[in-house]
């Protein structure tokens, strides 16, 4: 097989697009240029989401009835679709949707399938693991020239297998292990995983292959727990016992995770399993050299502190009636708080009291409030409320304001302060103003990075003064815009 540096004319079908994996190959399949065409059972939830270059087009791989539009005109299929969310009988669900997807992809000419299934070998591989790798089967007979990746964990913010991890080593300072821990994978990067489905686009030949995938080491999920913890600066202690089944390792991540306890018992069948390479067939063919643990994690932390500094959190944080969750919503480790108020005047007028923020000026509610907890963050060797800030009227990035530091800096658009406050975690408070027609928008946003169960209790404990505090903040700056952004 030869992969030469010119990816195949035609238009790509991307089934599979609102998954983790899918959602990230959409835009950088947008960003290639190629023509592309989604296919979604809800066409409404994806079109949102998508570059207006793309086509999204309802169908489900269910109903073979519905793939024929959808294949119109294809030269290459992704298929990423799985059904082990869906609970009990996931495999017939996940062998009649390859079966339907196969034979339209035959009947409509399309050139190539390619698709990512789950490494791992031996005889007693997890359901999930043997559903994986039938439904690869099935593509590969089906007589389309089908590309399958295995891929064992994949490691960036949002993966299940990560969230799984972060979850135990965040929440527990003692861990009680069992043996699937200790079994051997070869963690892949989100990053490395996109790069490898992308470079198949180039496959020369009409054959099909089978590649395993993964990063430069071999770990166990301890390992992996590990260098998370030592990245995140936790402490973490982990005592092996010599059995917990799958059945009750489930239910305690139902208690501690975020994954549903029958996704979680599927996960631990599979993990029981080792995942590592076996054949170096895809270093031999495509140019691509996996991270490893270490940088994978890293990576994944980075991307994540990117994604929420990027995100325009939306309306729905602070426009239902009740809060969706208590203490604010979770993005990633980070637990996020948001509330807008409209006010009646242009942009530069409603940023005004925001820029002069802090310092003499103030926080224009409570004022009280803030210099107790400078007063207690001196006791605790911290920076207080000494500092001030360098100038009341102008900002740039790097100046201090009190105790926090700005961040990033958008004239009459966005105000970003970084906490340095001694805190079991990290804080960040955000400010955007966005002009509508009856005026702006202003959005105050409180981002915190707790650290372990210590970081947790802080935000709990203090969350119905910060709660009171920062509303009423909110309110002061929109009475203060209406002064000319004097306090």
């Amino acid at each position: 097989m030869t992969v030469p540096g010119q990816l195949d004319s035609g238009r790509i079908l991307l089934a599979g697009g609102t998954g983790y994996v899918g959602g990230r190959l959409l835009h950088v399949l947008e960003a290639s240029g190629q023509p592309l065409r989604c296919l979604a059972r809800k066409p409404e939830f994806l079109r949102p989401r998508v570059a207006a270059s793309t086509e999204v087009v309802g169908g489900d791989v269910l109903e073979m009835s519905s793939l024929d539009a959808a294949m119109k005109d294809v030269h290459t299929a992704y298929y990423l679709v799985h059904s082990m969310a869906a609970g009990g009988g996931f495999e017939e669900r996940d062998r009649l949707g390859a079966e339907n997807f196969a034979k339209a992809a035959r009947k409509n000419g399309v050139k190539r399938i390619i698709y990512l299934g789950g490494l791992g070998g031996g005889e007693r591989l997890s359901s999930h693991l043997a559903s994986r790798q039938e439904v690869g089967e099935i593509l590969r007979s089906s007589g389309v020239p089908t590309i399958e990746f295995r891929a064992s964990i994949i490691i960036g913010s949002g993966s299940l297998s990560f969230e799984m991890v972060r979850a135990l080593v965040e929440k527990l300072p003692v861990m009680i292990t069992p043996r699937w821990v200790r079994s051997r994978a070869q963690p892949i990067s989100i990053e490395d995983v996109l790069a490898y489905l992308l470079k198949a686009l180039e496959a020369a030949d009409d054959n099909s292959y089978v590649f395993e995938i993964g990063g430069a080491d071999q770990v166990s999920y301890r390992d992996i727990m590990r260098e998370y913890a030592r990245q995140r600066g936790l402490r973490r202690i982990m005592i092996p016992v010599p059995v917990l089944t799958p059945w009750l390792s489930s239910l305690w991540l139902g208690l501690v995770t975020p994954i549903y306890a029958r996704v979680g018992r599927q996960l631990i069948e599979g993990v029981k399993n080792d995942t590592v390479v076996e054949d170096d067939l895809a270093l031999r063919v495509f140019d691509i050299r996996p991270k490893g643990i270490q940088e994978a994690i890293a990576r994944a932390l980075s991307n994540e502190e990117q994604e929420l500094a990027e995100t325009r959190w939306s309306d729905s944080l602070s426009s239902r009636r009740a809060p969706a969750a208590w203490g604010g919503e979770r993005f990633g480790s980070r637990i996020v708080d948001s509330e807008t108020i409209s006010v009646p005047y242009k942009s530069a007028v409603a940023f005004a009291p925001i820029r002069r923020i802090g310092g003499e000026t103030g926080w224009y509610y409570a004022d009280w409030l803030w210099r107790l907890r400078g007063l207690i963050d001196l006791l605790v060797d911290g920076a207080g409320m000494r500092r001030g800030r360098r100038s009341q009227e102008s900002l740039v990035p790097g100046d201090t304001v009190d105790f926090w530091r700005v961040e990033a800096l958008e004239p009459d658009r966005l105000l970003r302060l970084l906490s340095e406050m001694k805190l079991p975690g990290r804080a960040w408070l955000q400010f955007e103003v966005e002009g509508d027609e009856s005026g702006s928008v202003v959005r105050q946003t409180a981002i915190f990075d707790p650290v372990g169960l210590t970081g947790l209790a802080y935000w709990y404990g203090l969350y119905p003064i910060h709660r009171a505090v920062f509303k009423g903040m909110l309110r002061g700056i929109a009475k203060a815009a209406g002064r000319g952004g004097v306090k």
